[in-house]
């Protein structure tokens, strides 16, 4: 093992108790020689801010997911551009005494497609408006996006995220979720950003299940019931995106820098991989 001091890290979300992302960072410390401890706490809004004041020294940092990632914004002494960007953050780091917040969620997305053989998009329908969705926005316009087609079920809440999307050089179009088969363009993805287990029912042109590249932020359980119905091939679980933002998590608690690579990074990446069955 490292000579490194040991680390306290977790993952804060509610419900929690379906997370990977012990399992997932558990073997990239261990790929690492890192004696890190990462651990899974169940946590609401309410109860973030005591949580993150009351963390001693040996704390390194925190995954945020539902509902923590919009939440964790006023508690942050500052945030990274892709925080800025997004409007959330589901990484946080302790350093120095201050509390850095980041968004490895649009690497995640972007690297997942990537993988794929899509490195380049042009109208994409999201589902989804919560922070995820957000973060799909920015991924979306840095894959050369330049049209996206929200779908929600209470469209009068989302200026926040048509303003994201025009920082970002991106038309956003609210629609109701229960009206995408008005939708008459021909879409290059689908990326929906609704929670684990939720199932939906969506009128699509058969040429876009045919075509269009799925990708579902959901992996518990998988397939999920939009994997499940989608005729083409072009499928990418949660679990990917789940692995590839954690990998990015990865280099910030070890580095303090998403953007720098880790030692033998490859063999950390088959860590993580093999850990959730990839």
């Amino acid at each position: 093992m490292s000579s490194a001091p040991a680390a306290r890290l977790a993952v804060l979300g509610k419900p929690i108790a379906h997370s990977q992302s012990p399992a997932l960072h558990r073997a990239a410390y261990v790929a690492l020689g890192l004696d890190w401890r990462y651990e899974a706490v169940e946590m609401d809004g309410d109860s973030l801010a005591q949580f993150i004041r009351s963390r001693d020294d040996s704390w390194r940092g925190l995954s945020l997911t539902m509902p923590l990632k919009r939440d964790v914004l006023p508690l942050l002494d500052s945030g990274s551009d892709l925080v800025q960007q997004s409007g959330s953050a589901n990484t946080v780091l302790f350093e120095g005494g201050s509390v850095l917040g980041f968004n490895t969620d649009v690497y995640g997305i972007t690297e997942a497609f990537h993988r794929h053989g899509r490195a380049a998009l042009s109208t994409v329908l999201i589902l989804g408006g919560g922070a995820t969705a957000a973060s799909a926005i920015v991924a979306s316009a840095r894959m050369s996006a330049t049209r996206v087609f929200l779908a929600v079920r209470s469209p009068e809440r989302l200026a926040g995220l048509v303003d994201i999307g025009r920082a970002q050089g991106v038309e956003v179009l609210v629609r109701r979720i229960d009206a995408v088969d008005q939708i008459d363009e021909r879409l290059d993805a689908v990326i929906s950003t609704l929670p684990n287990g939720t199932s939906i029912s969506l009128s699509l042109d058969p040429d876009t299940t045919r075509t269009a590249t799925l990708f579902d932020v959901a992996y518990h359980p998988w397939p999920s019931t939009l994997a499940a119905g989608w005729t083409g091939k072009n499928v990418i679980s949660g679990l990917e995106m789940l692995v590839l933002q954690a990998l990015a998590q990865v280099r910030i608690f070890v580095g303090g820098d998403e953007t720098v690579v880790l030692p033998a990074e490859d063999r950390v990446l088959a860590a993580m991989l093999s850990a959730v069955g990839l």
